[in-house]
């Protein structure tokens, strides 16, 4: 099985701990800087795809629950802190979302939180190349928003980390210019998505509704003022509902 969560979520089999889909709480908004900018820009105007989202939330709304630590990425989850009930719909059956897991791969760029990159804060005084190994499931650029300047950092099978440090609106204008005409996925945590969302920057919103309560944690809109949504889809499955909103407003 091939997958990435965005969120919810690409390398082989992985687990959702390797995912490393933790809603970590990230403040996007950083100091302006330019190492290691992805410069192959090309006018917007040529752009066809959409900048979209896709997030695995439980059924009160949270991504990740409280405590998250190295160990436990996803915190008090109910279980190990890895997010394997939250992400089951992905790896107990992939064959029945086998649509939703191909739409998720199918973006030509990412953006992440620093926090979800890894569990590294401050100064980069650590190499840590992210949750997914030597070959993430990416196969594509991928922007981290991040205060600490580094330089990219490519790895095997096409994935490229940049790190952006001028805030959310630089990190997409380079994912737009690394994707051309395909789509951009905002892929979390979900204080990235909510900063996302708040500045009506995301075109198409994909909420991947897991049959479970955390109670607390990072939750989806949390600081997001009220949102025009128009659904687009919605399809039920063992062990998840898939939910498509085109974002109005």
């Amino acid at each position: 099985m091939k997958a990435i969560v965005a969120g919810a979520g690409i390398a082989g089999v992985v687990s959702a701990r390797q995912l490393g889909l933790a809603g970590w709480e990230v403040d996007a908004s950083s100091p302006r800087g330019d190492v290691g900018r992805y410069e192959e820009e090309r006018p917007v105007s040529e752009r066809m795809g959409q900048v979209v989202c896709d997030i695995t939330v439980t059924a009160d709304g949270f991504s990740a629950g409280l405590n998250q630590t190295e160990q436990r990425p996803f915190g008090d989850d109910g279980g190990d802190g890895s997010g394997d009930g939250l992400h089951a719909w992905m790896f107990k059956t992939p064959d029945e979302n086998r649509a939703e897991i191909d739409q998720i791969i199918g973006a030509k760029a990412f953006i992440m939180g620093r926090n979800m990159f890894g569990p590294v804060r401050g100064e980069w005084d650590r190499q840590w190349n992210g949750w997914w190994g030597d070959d993430p499931p990416f196969h594509a650029p991928v922007f981290v928003l991040t205060h600490h300047e580094r330089e990219p950092q490519p790895m095997d099978g096409g994935t490229t980390y940049y790190f952006v440090t001028d805030g959310i609106d630089s990190a997409l204008a380079q994912a737009r210019a690394a994707a051309g005409d395909g789509d951009v996925a905002i892929g979390g945590g979900a204080a990235t998505i909510n900063q996302y969302l708040a500045a009506g920057l995301i075109e198409e919103l994909r909420v991947h509704l897991a049959p479970l309560t955390f109670g607390a944690g990072t939750r989806l809109f949390d600081g997001v003022p009220p949102l025009k949504l128009e659904q687009v889809k919605s399809r039920a499955a063992t062990l998840v509902t898939h939910l498509t909103y085109r974002v109005l407003s």
